[in-house]
């Protein structure tokens, strides 16, 4: 691999803490994916996250999830293909409309949280993001977890797609995401992460919570924002990467 894109998610504050560490961590990541209202943030904050990322010249994403904040959208929710198809093009159309007016475009889509990872599993919720993304702009890129039904629904609709990969998520044998509720499902040491993300770029695998090494593909590497260690991660990620010769650039559009 001679580049990867990294990405993170964040304008996932109050209107009081607009930035937050939002502003440091686009000092190291390629695309972010901007909170549109639903699980965190609002019109205020997606308007000012859209200017910082403008001024630092990173790949603008939607980061549409449930309308869920008290559970910050990682909470599942039950929707039938229908609604969360509206609920999307809402929220992608959102922050598409303070892109237009900062004449800056918007590049990709990434489901957030719960919607996510249903996403990666049923292929009707998959087929309601890939049809309100291309229902909004075709050339949108469509952030999604590697191998997942949301991967191929999209590569079967000849929706552009990067494959994403997460450094701070630990990883099932079906190639899924450890859920949030499981005590493992969280990497927090720099080093472990650091071999972690070393191994899926380098290797194109991941070693799963069952010690079973299975192959992905990590067209993108995710880092949360509202990840106490982002920054550190992001950080030593970069460090890596550029040990390794391998370039940071954001996925370029068809």
């Amino acid at each position: 691999m001679s580049m990867v894109d990294l990405n993170g998610d964040i304008g996932e504050r109050s209107t009081d803490n607009i930035d937050g560490n939002d502003s440091k961590l686009m000092n190291y990541v390629t695309s972010v994916n901007i909170a549109c209202g639903a699980h965190a943030g609002n019109a205020d904050v997606m308007d000012a996250t859209i200017q910082m990322a403008k001024k630092q010249n990173i790949a603008i994403g939607a980061h549409p999830g449930f309308p869920d904040p008290e559970g910050f959208g990682r909470r599942m929710m039950s929707f039938q293909p229908a609604e969360i198809f509206r609920m999307v093009v809402w929220q992608i159309g959102g922050l598409k409309a303070f892109c237009d007016i900062h004449d800056v475009e918007l590049h990709h889509v990434k489901p957030h949280g719960a919607l996510y990872n249903l996403a990666a599993k049923d292929v009707s919720v998959a087929k309601a993001i890939t049809d309100a993304v291309q229902a909004i702009d075709p050339t949108l890129i469509l952030y999604a977890l590697a191998n997942s039904e949301l991967a191929k629904v999209a590569v079967e609709s000849e929706l552009p797609i990067a494959q994403e990969v997460f450094a701070d998520r630990t990883y099932q044998p079906d190639g899924t995401l450890t859920p949030r509720t499981e005590p493992n499902a969280l990497i927090d040491d720099p080093g472990v992460m650091e071999e972690h993300v070393g191994r899926m770029i380098q290797f194109n695998e991941v070693e799963t919570v069952s010690g079973e090494i299975i192959p992905i593909k990590a067209d993108t590497i995710c880092i949360h924002g509202d990840n106490k260690k982002a920054l550190l991660f992001a950080e030593r990620i970069c460090h890596f990467l550029q040990k390794a010769g391998i370039d940071r650039k954001p996925i370029k559009k068809w």
